[in-house]
């Protein structure tokens, strides 16, 4: 198993690691700074060197299920190290905070609409939501919740639960479509104090003030009752 660094921590940008495992398109390691693609939440990109100075890019990051090690991608013919090997690894530390504010912007408006999710995803500076409505909300009312819930400033915590502790409380999981994962014995609460609490693995920011102002980008109809509110930075 490859130990997740930012789970704990989404403030680190960057730790030395083991080379457990080499394919032909990246490699595996003990431990990583690097977010894996899930959850919504694009994969880290950033750096790679060895104690020997070889050097690359990582493009992408993912969780290999049978495995339970995360692969960082090179890409076809890029340079990687072998197994044994120490490496220094460093993500990119902007792309990262960006997406670090959207998927934290994601739940204030979780927040600000009080309606089951249905889907969602976050990108480089935008991020949506599917919510289980029958009518269109207000643009504009949205736009200010987020920004009211944005600017108190709410301090965020991260607690852990089991899986018994979370099927008594099911209020806690607002996505209908994704639950949370399972198997490890304990599951992962993100709290922004008086605002939303629900099990997330993402990363976030340790408060919402640093989400900075945003904006509703657009509200469109995915089907009879499934309304798309997509965010970006204003």
């Amino acid at each position: 198993m490859t130990t997740e660094l930012f789970r704990e921590d989404g403030y680190l940008r960057q730790c030395d690691a083991l080379v457990t495992g080499v394919t032909s398109t990246g490699f595996a390691v003990d431990r990583t700074v690097f977010y894996p693609a899930g959850g919504g939440q694009p994969g880290d990109t950033g750096r790679f060197e060895t104690a020997g100075g070889v050097s690359g890019d990582i493009i992408d990051c993912y969780h290999d299920r049978e495995s339970g090690l995360h692969l960082h991608v090179t890409g076809e013919g890029g340079p990687r190290p072998d197994v044994g090997e120490r490496v220094s690894l460093a993500i990119d530390w902007e792309r990262r905070y960006r997406l670090m504010r959207m998927h934290s912007c994601m739940h204030m408006l979780c927040a600000a609409v009080p309606a089951p999710v249905t889907g969602g995803s976050i990108a480089d500076g935008v991020g949506r939501l599917d919510f289980d409505l029958p009518d269109p909300p207000d643009r504009q009312a949205i736009e200010d919740r987020v920004n009211e819930l944005i600017r108190a400033d709410a301090p965020m915590s991260l607690q852990w639960i089991t899986d018994a502790e979370l099927d008594s409380q099911p209020d806690l999981v607002r996505t209908m479509s994704v639950q949370p994962p399972r198997g490890s014995g304990r599951i992962r609460l993100v709290h922004f104090e008086g605002v939303d609490l629900q099990p997330c693995g993402g990363t976030h920011v340790a408060r919402s003030g640093e989400i900075g102002p945003v904006r509703v980008q657009s509200i469109k109809n995915k089907g009879r009752q499934n309304r798309r509110i997509t965010m970006a930075f204003a």
